[in-house]
């Protein structure tokens, strides 16, 4: 696993891609531990180009990511799917 040092204000809004370059949507909002501040889960509102069925996602439909699965932080954000 790759350490990084991410603050939660640089990742709303972004692009998400799968590895494979796949879009999957933009970052709305992100779940954070209340006493450690770790970033937990990403929350991306997907895009009309994937089966959000295919994802697990939270209520309101948005897909959910664990923030292990961030392999890039750059112009946008790159998930690995494994």
């Amino acid at each position: 696993m790759i350490k990084m040092r991410v603050m939660e204000n640089e990742l709303r809004g972004k692009k998400v891609m799968s590895n494979e370059g796949l879009y999957l949507g933009i970052i709305r909002n992100i779940t954070v531990d209340v006493n450690t501040g770790k970033l937990l889960d990403l929350i991306v509102e997907p895009s009309d180009k994937i089966d959000p069925r295919l994802y697990h996602q939270n209520e309101e439909g948005y897909l959910l990511f664990p923030f292990e699965s961030v392999k890039s932080v750059k112009d946008v954000v790159v998930l690995s799917e494994e």
